[in-house]
């Protein structure tokens, strides 16, 4: 018996889009290193816990995707640009669940004496902050935050963005540039 050959991403894509749940997984499958690589870059800046590690997050985004009854992707592109997202959503998500756990959270204040404590609060509080940022962006050019998620978050090239999302490799350069001085503004930098 012959083992048969893993299917080509566009073929899992058309029949992802068809509601094809074995698709879906299946292109999961063949994406898990690149996803494994994304999610290790969102969280290098990011303060891991017990409940933050890379798999764990490429499995809650997993989980997360596999709940959706269609996916709106088009190319393997932007499955990885829409996975990307989700990452950065699940991260804000339980950094905002960690920030209500320390601002009361049904448990007595301990206050932490060593400067650990504040860098910890610092980072997580600027993570909520880019955030809050790119959804402000959104509201300008929602295509601008997707080229942020695709390049700083997702570590994608210019040409990997613009395959993505149809559109040419001069007019990522632009985008990035745009949504980088729009986010500096917005941050106060």
């Amino acid at each position: 018996m012959t083992a048969s050959a893993p299917d080509a991403p566009e073929d899992l894509i058309e029949r992802l889009r068809a509601g094809d749940a074995t698709a879906r997984d299946a292109l999961f499958a063949q994406c898990y290193p690149d996803l494994k690589r994304l999610a290790r870059a969102r969280l290098a800046d990011t303060h891991r816990g017990p409940s933050l590690d890379t798999t764990s997050l490429v499995h809650d985004v997993y989980l997360k995707l596999a709940g959706m009854a269609k996916l709106p992707v088009e190319s393997r592109g932007h499955f990885m640009a829409y996975a990307a997202h989700a990452m950065r959503t699940h991260v804000i998500d339980i950094v905002r669940s960690r920030a209500a756990e320390m601002h009361g959270g049904g448990a007595p204040h301990v206050p932490l004496d060593t400067d650990l404590g504040e860098r910890l609060a610092n980072d997580e509080s600027e993570l909520v902050r880019v955030h809050e940022a790119l959804e402000s962006l959104a509201q300008v050019d929602a295509r601008l935050v997707q080229v942020v998620e695709m390049r700083y978050f997702a570590g994608f090239t210019e040409e990997e963005v613009a395959n993505a999302l149809g559109v040419t490799d001069r007019t990522v350069r632009r985008d990035w540039q745009r949504a980088r001085a729009l986010l500096a503004a917005a941050l106060g930098r």
